[in-house]
């Protein structure tokens, strides 16, 4: 053994391993709990779990990180995780139709951005323009699991939520790419590239992250199909380690990772396979994990005495992103697809930023840029204070757009194997106080055959409903329905809610073929009878 193996391992030991697990374990239980603070506030846990790391890093307790690379390489790590959950647990459904506009916002929006950042940096904080292009770089990445966080009881219109989770898929990869390249060029002056030259490199890398994502999803999850195990834990392992070589077979070749493990994931998560809600839970649970980590070891990094030099300086450039630089992203970007302006509007204020520029602003300082060590504690600064500005106002901002839905279905996640094997679906339906839901019967949704209305809550009390039952405002609705039959069902209550009873009676029947040998769950969608009354 060399001598400084020796040290290595004489650093770290059976008596340093149980302090360790004592501190771990404790940070974990309290950034669990942190999540119910986090729903009563309405601030992100984000914040929470940096202000953990603050606290231990200016503690007497013995845990400090000063090293950018290793922040930098455990903060790749987390985001690949981060990424594989935000691909699996995302219906393809739900952002079909919102792709063509986050593609827009993940490339056309992101140099929108940084061209107005920069210019604000030059102007207003005289700075020279590759340090302010750069600056611009770092926080042109968006955050949408911190929105998510806030809006989680906010019914928004599925076009939104569909940009917002398409849009915080995307927009890592390139901006990781442009982040990368800008500090090798201050970090090398002179031997950089043109922005043509950027700019194809970074298509060029993206469309080959693309291609080498689609294409391991899809064999992985063929060969996963084919040789899944009786443990649904041990399938989930082997999905997220898809995932994984989607980013290394990509990194490998020089393209990007980013972009190859989040399609990887969209692909896994919207195919047929075994074991779907294990293979959601796994990935949420190692996402959070991944997040928790991730918020405390940048929390560590940063130094609170170094960042009240950078308040100043933030909340200028915070204000040009939030009030000029994202709405003319957004603008460019969305504003060729016909999306009303009271939507553009929301999603220009929901431009959160989290943990990807903090990671970001670790690569200039990797890569050796002479003087740049401050913009870490600025980026660190501008997403708390921007956080507590804008996260708490989302919801109210929600509704005084009118951006908000009268009713909400979303998918529950059941621990059950006989509904898994039915291939079936749970979803719940919130009735708004403005829905035309109200008065309507049972049986006037004229639900597929698959689909079955089974109990309503209502003022906080569950009722088996029979076909006559009308529905009620603020009544909650659980419908059982095959994933067959799932997206009729849901666009039947969708169209009933927006125009009213006779919507359901003149739109077609749907009759959704039964899988042989298995029964369906019968169909409210029949009048009454007899026995009904």
């Amino acid at each position: 053994m060399t001598a400084a193996a020796q040290g290595s391992a004489e650093g770290f030991n059976l008596a340093a391993l149980t302090p360790a697990l004592l501190l771990g374990s404790l940070i974990l239980i309290v950034c669990v709990i942190a999540i119910r603070l986090s729903n009563r506030t309405g601030l992100p846990s984000l914040l929470i779990y940096l202000g953990v790391g603050l606290f231990l890093g200016e503690s007497t307790i013995p845990v400090e990180v000063h090293s950018a690379e290793l922040t930098q390489v455990l903060g790749y790590c987390a985001l690949i995780v981060i990424l594989a959950d935000g691909g699996l647990t995302t219906r393809w459904s739900s952002i079909r139709g919102s792709i063509r506009p986050a593609v827009l916002l993940s490339t056309v929006g992101v140099v929108a951005s940084i061209g107005v950042v920069a210019v604000a940096c030059h102007l207003l904080l005289a700075l020279d323009w590759q340090t302010s292009l750069l600056v611009g770089a770092i926080l042109s990445s968006t955050d949408a699991a911190a929105v998510f966080s806030v809006l989680r009881n906010v019914p928004l219109p599925r076009r939104l939520t569909g940009m917002l989770e398409a849009e915080s898929g995307f927009n890592d990869a390139p901006v990781v790419i442009l982040v990368t390249s800008l500090s090798a060029q201050a970090a090398n002056p002179g031997h950089g590239h043109s922005p043509l030259a950027v700019g194809g490199l970074a298509l060029l890398e993206l469309t080959v992250g693309a291609v080498i994502g689609l294409s391991v999803g899809w064999v992985g999850s063929s060969v996963m199909r084919h040789t899944a195990s009786a443990s649904s834990g041990l399938f989930s392992i082997g999905i997220l380690a898809v995932t994984v070589l989607a980013y290394a077979a990509a990194a490998s070749v020089h393209a990007s990772g980013f972009i190859a493990t989040y399609l990887s994931a969209l692909v896994l998560g919207n195919r047929k396979l075994p074991h779907r809600q294990a293979v959601h839970g796994f990935a949420t649970g190692a996402g959070w994990l991944a997040q928790i980590g991730l918020f405390v070891l940048l929390g560590l990094l940063a130094e609170a005495e170094d960042l009240g030099n950078q308040v100043v300086p933030a909340i200028v450039i915070g204000l040009v992103l939030l009030l000029l630089a994202r709405p003319v992203s957004v603008l460019a970007s969305v504003s060729w697809f016909g999306m009303p302006l009271r939507e553009q509007a929301f999603l220009s204020w929901a431009g959160l930023r989290g943990a990807v520029p903090v990671v970001l602003a670790t690569v200039p300082v990797t890569m050796r840029a002479p003087n740049v060590d401050w913009i870490f504690d600025l980026v660190f600064v501008l997403v708390i204070i921007f956080t507590l500005v804008q996260a708490p106002t989302l919801p109210y901002v929600a509704r005084w757009l009118g951006v908000v839905e009268e009713h909400r279905s979303r998918e529950l996640s059941v621990e059950s194997t006989p509904v898994e094997e039915l291939k079936a679906q749970l979803l719940q339906i919130d009735v708004g106080k403005r829905s035309r839901l109200h008065g309507v019967a049972i049986f006037e949704l004229r639900l597929p055959e698959d689909a079955n209305v089974t109990l309503i809550v209502r003022d906080g009390h569950g009722l088996v409903p029979g076909s006559r039952t009308t529905i009620r405002r603020g009544d909650q609705l659980l419908v059982v329905t095959t994933d067959a039959a799932r997206e009729q069902a849901e666009k039947l209550i969708r169209r009933i809610s927006q125009q009213g009873r006779l919507a359901g009676w003149t739109a077609r029947p749907v009759r959704v073929p039964k899988q042989p040998g298995r029964p369906g769950f019968g169909s409210v969608g029949a009048p009454p009878t007899d026995a009904d009354a």
